[in-house]
């Protein structure tokens, strides 16, 4: 294993970090108000920003080179420190049209979608001039089992008539979201695991219903957004069925796994700006006579936060070498054990920069940590919870 960024990869990362530093952030905190103001809106300067990123070929970098024409060439290893770089701003994986979940959604359209799909989804996707959601969970069922879901996907004539209701669709309240992917039950008499079907359904289909929107942790991740949605004998035609009838899993499964890269990665790169934050408040603060830096639970905690960090940025790269080398099958344990790892490290080390920071740690006007932290407990249930990704580990552990 050697996972020392190559040349393209360093490369990238000047170019993105000048990018950063010029363009995302000075306009950091305006934006972050400005968005918590006008909700699901789109602030004014994204559309200038998007163009900046894709003249300077900072444009889709998240599509491995397994994609071809739709990739810019990078494996999931060479993404993976992009990925982190952003994570530092919450709001800038947009910037490079890299932002979850539309970075899934181009990926199963790019690799399962039919010529017409990619041509009516995909190519608006990747040009940046609409957004999409996934819709999966589900209020009424634990949806930690995908088994659970119980909307209904049925064939009549010539289309599909899709009824249930759906929650947590991140993405769903942008103005710009125009293409939903939803799953749900093709056969409910099939194989558990051949049930169900993914569909693509247009956002202003005749019978879809944004019942509210879903604030998380008393914020409401404008303009992205979270939404509570109904389906009510929504018909679409059949040609909107992905991949086939009954093969939603095998759907979720190559959705998934660049995707917690992704994640993690992000999460990585919010770590690591709230360990240097907490750095810096730390040396520039005085409490009972000492700078709080020379406080010895002080330096025990920013050792410790470094120490954690590395070892989920190498876990990460690691699972991100094995899935470019051998395939997402054969690296599911390592997806896993980032999973479980990555956001409960984030979760710890944004802790303790709140807690260095006093007060100020917990106002989302005047730092991160705040927004940081609300991220990183909320991607500890996105994409399987813990405790699935836990039972489904031990188990093959404990097998082996």
């Amino acid at each position: 294993m050697n996972f020392e960024y190559n040349q393209k990869t360093k490369d990238l990362l000047v170019t993105l970090k000048a990018f950063m530093a010029e363009h995302i952030a000075p306009l950091d905190k305006e934006y972050v108000e400005w968005t918590s103001r006008n909700l699901w809106q789109v602030h004014p300067a994204m559309a200038g920003l998007k163009e900046k990123a894709r003249a300077a070929g900072l444009w889709n970098l998240f599509l491995p080179e397994e994609y071809g024409e739709y990739s810019p060439g990078l494996t999931n290893l060479e993404y993976a420190p992009l990925a982190e770089e952003m994570g530092r701003y919450l709001w800038s994986p947009e910037v490079f049209n890299c932002n979850a979940p539309d970075t899934g959604n181009m990926e199963v359209l790019a690799k399962y979608g039919t010529p017409a799909q990619q041509q009516k989804w995909l190519a608006p996707l990747l040009a940046g001039e609409i957004r999409s959601a996934f819709l999966m969970t589900e209020p009424e069922v634990a949806s930690s089992d995908a088994t659970n879901i119980c909307t209904s996907i049925v064939r009549d004539g010539d289309e599909y008539v899709v009824n249930g209701r759906k929650w947590w669709s991140t993405g769903a309240m942008n103005p710009d979201c125009k293409v939903y992917i939803v799953m749900g039950k093709t056969d409910p008499d099939a194989a558990r695991h051949e049930q169900q079907s993914m569909i693509l359904v247009p956002a202003d289909t005749p019978g879809v219903r944004i019942v509210r929107p879903l604030d998380s942790f008393h914020t409401h991740d404008s303009p992205f957004g979270h939404a509570e949605i109904e389906l009510k004998d929504v018909r679409v035609p059949l040609a909107n069925i992905i991949l086939g009838e009954g093969r939603g899993f095998e759907v979720a499964q190559g959705r998934l796994g660049p995707g917690r890269i992704h994640h993690c990665m992000r999460l990585i790169g919010a770590s690591q700006r709230s360990l240097e934050l907490m750095c810096a408040r730390v040396k520039s603060r005085t409490a009972f006579g000492r700078e709080l830096s020379k406080f010895s639970s002080i330096r025990q905690e920013v050792a410790r936060s470094a120490c954690e960090i590395e070892q989920a940025r190498l876990l990460t790269l690691s699972a991100a070498d094995k899935i470019d080398r051998e395939g997402i099958k054969h690296a599911k344990e390592l997806v896993s054990m980032i999973k479980i790892v990555a956001p409960m490290m984030a979760q710890t080390v944004i802790d303790r920069a709140i807690q260095a920071h006093g007060g100020m740690g917990v106002s989302s006007v005047d730092t991160p940590l705040a927004a940081f932290w609300a991220y990183a407990r909320s991607v500890r249930l996105a994409d399987g919870p813990d405790e699935v990704h836990m039972f489904q580990l031990g188990r093959n552990v404990i097998g082996r």
